[in-house]
């Protein structure tokens, strides 16, 4: 109804899983790539919960459309049955034909599942069980799905089960009769509600994917769909289509704060007062007794105006100096420029060109403007490029400058480096240094960024158990000195159980993957903690290389 209205090309704020829509929350990002992870590796459980919302079916469609084509997924949706009928449908699943005298016997089904995973192993094929809905699975089949995990080969087992759940789910894998199955759980993740910031980068993705070339939800108009949603995707997505709706009614091309609380009333069925209300009573509150005290302190014999009336009546004028000499002599100091001040009075510094030469300039690097690639010209320095779409959080992980990508009210596009960053503000580099709240920035940042980083080796690649070479041993002497494990004996250049221990120790403490594979995102956090003088980095105080 209000697509032509808006300029979009679909609906943005279906409840239905697109993976098109996914966006990557810090958290999210680290649930699919575990479940990534969980399908390329063989044998165990993992388990993904989160509360109803969000956004656990929407990670099962991407990780369904990702999936590697030598693997077999079984999905089941609803799970609430018996055991041979869940064991009927993973055979229907996997394609796995059952004679009719055996679908209702649990060893003729395991004895023909089994059959199908040694021929998929011998193959070369991996076999996935998906467990959507988890939480409604009974003990008994919780149980035959723990039996399942017990056919393997010498080497490895033969089943990956993913079971994804809200959080009943772990209420009841903590259950005693379950302790076996829950001890063979290697990966347990929860989804949280998204953050205020989050929120708004969600809502601004999922208008772009649909077509959108201008913020139809104003800052206010976010700021409601994030309280009111308390950052549940699902419930954000309700919101803001009944929010457009709203607009569209009214003949409205923005959104407003007022449609978003509008469109929750219908929605929840009760009326919500604006977020600042509370405060604005508490303001006034506190300025009527501000005002009833100033009064009586004025009527008092003690007050300092009755002691210069007093001497007023003696010597004329005398209580208008005293009133002259307390009125205040500061001036009043300028309002700071706001970001979308800055990016008007220096959008010629905020080209391509621009931004590269001042994020080389900090690495001590010459760039060149006669159309060579910016990356191209970084790797000529041994330098790495890094072009993605993340978070501030992720930012201060990697702790490098970047050039964030920002859009202005207009639709202009601005390219402007990041130089420092910690929890409530940005400082920018826009006609010198200048510092800007997280908040502010978001309305103009929806995630896209460029950072260079200075990797031990080029091309950067993956490292894991069995490889050895100088990138390893970088690998190991950066994370003994990180951990004081210095022993002044030559460093290994083969990766081994122990340096493993190491990696997955690192990514324990700086919230990474805990896989123990150093890939390009530990590397790149492990090259920021080591970084000697001369690195350019945006807190020195999360370096730890000192």
């Amino acid at each position: 109804m209000y697509l032509k209205f808006f300029g979009l090309n679909e609906k943005p704020f279906a409840i239905t899983p697109d993976p098109r829509y996914l966006y990557l929350s810090e958290r999210h990002a680290e649930a699919l790539a575990h479940l990534m992870y969980g399908i390329n590796e063989s044998g165990g459980f993992v388990q993904l919960t989160g509360e109803v919302g969000t956004g656990k079916t929407t990670i099962v469609r991407s990780l369904l459309a990702q999936a590697p084509k030598d693997a077999e997924i079984a999905l089941i949706l609803n799970p609430r049955m018996t055991a041979p009928e869940f064991l009927l449908t993973i055979c229907e699943e996997l394609g796995i034909e059952v004679p009719a005298a055996s679908s209702a016997s649990l060893k003729d089904l395991v004895d023909i599942l089994s059959r199908h995973l040694l021929e998929a192993h011998a193959g070369g094929r991996r076999v996935v069980l998906v467990v959507d809905e988890a939480q409604n699975l009974s003990p008994d089949v919780l149980e035959q799905v723990r039996l399942l995990t017990n056919i393997e080969t010498n080497t490895q087992k033969l089943l990956q089960i993913i079971l994804i759940g809200q959080p009943e789910l772990r209420e009841l894998l903590a259950r005693n009769e379950l302790r076996q199955l829950a001890q063979r759980i290697t990966g347990r993740y929860h989804l949280d509600p998204l953050s205020r910031e989050e929120t708004t980068a969600y809502v601004r993705h999922r208008l772009r994917v649909a077509g959108a070339t201008t913020d139809i939800l104003s800052p206010w108009a976010l700021r409601e769909a994030f309280r009111l949603s308390r950052g549940v995707p699902r419930v954000i997505n309700v919101l803001s289509d009944r929010a457009l709706l709203g607009a569209y009614s009214l003949d409205r091309h923005r959104v407003t704060g007022s449609l978003v609380r509008r469109a929750a009333a219908e929605v929840f069925g009760r009326g919500f007062g604006a977020y600042w209300l509370p405060w604005a009573a508490a303001a006034a509150v506190a300025a009527l007794l501000a005002v009833i005290a100033a009064s009586l302190w004025a009527l008092g014999p003690w007050s300092p105006l009755t002691h210069a009336a007093t001497a007023g009546a003696r010597v004329p004028g005398a209580a208008a100096v005293a009133v002259a000499s307390a009125a205040p002599e500061a001036s009043a100091t300028p309002p700071l420029p706001t970001l979308a001040q800055l990016l008007s009075a220096h959008t010629a510094q905020t080209d391509t060109d621009g931004a590269f030469g001042k994020l080389f300039e900090l690495w001590g690097v010459k760039y060149q403007t006669d159309g060579t690639d910016p990356c191209t010209q970084a790797m000529h320095v041994h330098l790495e490029c890094l072009a993605a779409r993340g978070s501030f959080g992720q930012l201060r992980l990697y702790n490098h400058p970047a050039i964030l990508m920002l859009s202005d009210s207009s639709g202009s596009s601005h390219q402007v480096v990041l130089t420092g960053l910690d929890d409530e503000h940005a400082r920018l580099d826009l006609g010198g240094p200048q510092s800007v709240g997280l908040g502010e920035l978001t309305h103009f940042w929806l995630g896209d960024f460029v950072m260079l980083w200075r990797p031990a080796s080029s091309p950067v690649k993956a490292l894991s158990a069995g490889m050895r070479g100088a990138e390893v041993r970088w690998l190991r002497q950066s994370l003994q000195r990180l951990a004081h494990l210095e022993s002044g004996a030559p460093a290994s250049d083969v990766f081994d159980a122990e340096l493993t221990a190491l990696v997955r120790e690192f990514q324990r403490q700086h919230q990474l993957s805990v896989d123990g594979i150093a890939g390009r995102e530990t590397q790149i956090a492990l090259a920021a903690a080591v970084a000697g003088p001369g690195v350019p980095l945006l807190s020195a105080a999360d370096s730890h290389g000192g």
